[in-house]
């Protein structure tokens, strides 16, 4: 009798804020395929005699490849085995959550998603950064910095600079000089404030703000690097006065008044 898989959204780091049904699939699972930046605490909510396998992937190098975890799921659902599929945030945001969901369909195994908190949000709210705001922002983006050599993705970047008020960048930081490059001469203006909020939800977190103009000096001097969630837009100005998560670093851009 096939089992299940699971594809369950672990959120963006903070282990409390996994959802309800998520910590159940996560406590009933025989086998958990984890990412890298899935919080350890949450593993320790697993079966006794649950299998653990690490899926997880570094810029550059992969433990292991898409398609190995593809065959992982289908293989242990094939055996009666209940699989979850833990991500950090949320399964269908750049997640390849998608992919996954296909490869069941392929093989008839039947699969539920279980959707996260996202760190385009998480991260954000965590920096007292809303992405939406009645007077700052009526519309936010969620982008991935993964574009190196991709011409087309390079054009949307012109689109977005006018397009929408708030744009989160996932996985950017490698590329954050191409990308405000590309907004600025989209039309962008070089004050646009920006922030990087560098491990959101965890206890490490730190925030750096800025501008377009500023930012590339600012996060080389804090020392800020990957993982870090990019949030481009009015409402960073909003950090100084909403960060009720207190961080050590002090931001740079002035608080929005009214």
């Amino acid at each position: 009798m096939a089992g299940k898989v699971y594809l369950v959204g672990a959120g963006p780091g903070d282990p409390d804020l996994i959802t309800v049904k998520g910590m159940r699939c996560l406590q009933q699972a025989d086998v958990i395929l984890y990412d890298r930046l899935v919080n350890p605490e949450l593993l320790k909510q697993a079966k006794e005699d649950a299998q653990l396998v690490y899926c997880g992937k570094l810029p550059h190098y992969h433990t292991m490849k898409q398609e190995t975890i593809n065959h992982f799921l289908v293989k242990y659902a094939k055996r009666g085995l209940n699989v979850v599929r833990l991500k950090g945030g949320d399964p269908f945001v750049f997640g390849r959550g998608g992919e996954e969901a296909e490869e069941c369909v392929k093989h008839d195994v039947p699969f539920e998603i279980v959707p996260g908190i996202t760190s385009g949000i998480a991260a954000s709210a965590y920096a007292g950064i809303p992405v939406t705001h009645r007077t700052l922002s009526k519309s936010f983006a969620f982008v991935t910095g993964h574009q190196a050599g991709d011409v087309a993705a390079e054009h949307q970047w012109g689109h977005l600079a006018n397009a929408v008020d708030t744009i989160c960048v996932y996985m950017g930081v490698s590329h954050l000089p191409s990308i405000i490059r590309n907004l600025i001469q989209a039309g962008k203006p070089s004050d646009t404030p920006i922030a990087l909020v560098h491990w959101g939800t965890y206890s490490e977190q730190r925030t750096v703000t800025g501008t377009l103009a500023t930012i590339k000096d600012d996060i080389q001097r804090e020392n800020i690097a990957n993982p870090s969630m990019i949030v481009i837009g009015e409402v960073v100005r909003l950090h100084h006065r909403l960060n009720w998560f207190k961080e050590e670093i002090e931001p740079h851009l002035p608080v929005v008044h009214g």
